[in-house]
């Protein structure tokens, strides 16, 4: 099942399971299901449970919390992470502190799903992630899935969930292939997943990094490096206890992160590497992550700026004080596809 039939597959078993599951947000409907990923849902579950709203996305933000405030589970989607921005006094001053500020009375089930846009082309506005923005308030959970099983099975936990969960998804997966169960189940929130053992450097990885440490994994071990790849799964609650015990093990790190450097999810995992594991760590952790520019428009300068395998391959070869003459592996670069 691919990665935009997983969400799909989610999505009908959600709203077949809970008759207070309904999807709201700008273009849901069209063009294209929003990438395939809503395919029949309209269909089957009527306006009434699949709303398309105006180009408001602040008020549709509200009225989504207010709706989850009285007792329904909205999903909220966007068709870029960016348009996020437009609501975040509803979610940072409002969605995420009800629930402390009424002494935990007042749960807010809300989804926020939105797609990361890149390989359009559209530049700085319309191919942010955004997910260290969130993930760093409290009272969200941040989910970024790097595979079809876990799309489906941390979105269906989302909906579960009764607080405000952002569900970042990364388009560039819609097409991954792999098996995925077709009955109900979930990935639990916060829980990390270690996607390959190894030996002589942790690379804690996000989203469609997950991918590319896999590929530069295979170039290390013929430099003979052994790399143990994490897959965070959720940015918050970040699964600290899985990051470090692996860290432990190996003694070095590098985090592969899908945003910017600066202030990033790698920040974080760097920081609390260090704060616990200091003595027993035998290289400096390292990051791989956006540089901190604004995402360029035009596709070669785009495959410059991201950075995939090759640049995770240098940087645990670095860690590993491997130094030897070794071929590196090339980045993955989708072709232009087109807005939808």
């Amino acid at each position: 099942m691919k990665f935009r039939e997983a969400l799909c597959n989610a999505t009908h078993h959600s709203m077949e399971a809970d008759p207070s599951v309904f999807l709201i947000g700008v273009g849901i409907a069209k063009p294209g299901w929003v990438w395939g990923t809503l395919d029949g849902v309209l269909d089957r579950f009527g306006e009434e449970r699949v709303v398309e709203g105006p180009l408001a996305e602040e008020g549709l933000t509200g009225v989504s919390m207010g709706a989850a405030m009285m007792g329904m589970r909205p999903v909220l989607i966007h068709h870029r992470m960016d348009f996020v921005l437009l609501s975040i006094n509803q979610i940072v001053n409002h969605a995420a502190h009800w629930k402390s500020m009424f002494g935990g009375q007042v749960d807010v089930p809300l989804v926020i799903r939105a797609a990361v846009g890149r390989g359009w082309g559209n530049g700085s506005q319309h191919t942010g992630s955004h997910h260290a923005m969130f993930s760093r308030i409290p009272g969200l959970k941040t989910v970024v899935p790097s595979n079809p099983r876990d799309a489906k099975g941390l979105y269906l936990a989302a909906v579960e969930d009764n607080g405000p969960v952002i569900f970042i998804e990364h388009r560039w997966l819609y097409d991954d292939d792999a098996p995925v169960p077709d009955e109900y189940y979930i990935t639990p929130l916060g829980k990390a997943d270690i996607v390959q053992q190894g030996t002589d450097v942790t690379i804690a990885a996000v989203g469609p990094m997950v991918t590319e440490s896999m590929k530069a994994a295979v170039a290390l071990k013929e430099s003979g490096v052994s790399a143990e790849i994490v897959d965070l799964r959720t940015l918050r609650p970040l699964d600290g206890e899985t990051i470090l015990n692996s860290v432990a093990k190996t003694g070095r790190l590098v985090v592969a992160d899908s945003d910017w450097k600066e202030c990033g999810v790698g920040s974080e995992v760097v920081a609390m590497v260090t704060e616990n594991l200091f003595e027993s760590l035998k290289a400096s952790p390292a990051r791989v992550a956006w540089p901190g520019t604004s995402v360029p428009s035009g596709h070669v300068l785009e495959a410059q700026f991201y950075p995939g395998a090759q640049e995770i391959q240098k940087t645990a070869l670095r860690v590993c004080e491997q130094d030897r003459p070794v071929d590196f592996i090339k980045n993955t670069v989708k072709p232009f596809e087109g807005p939808f």
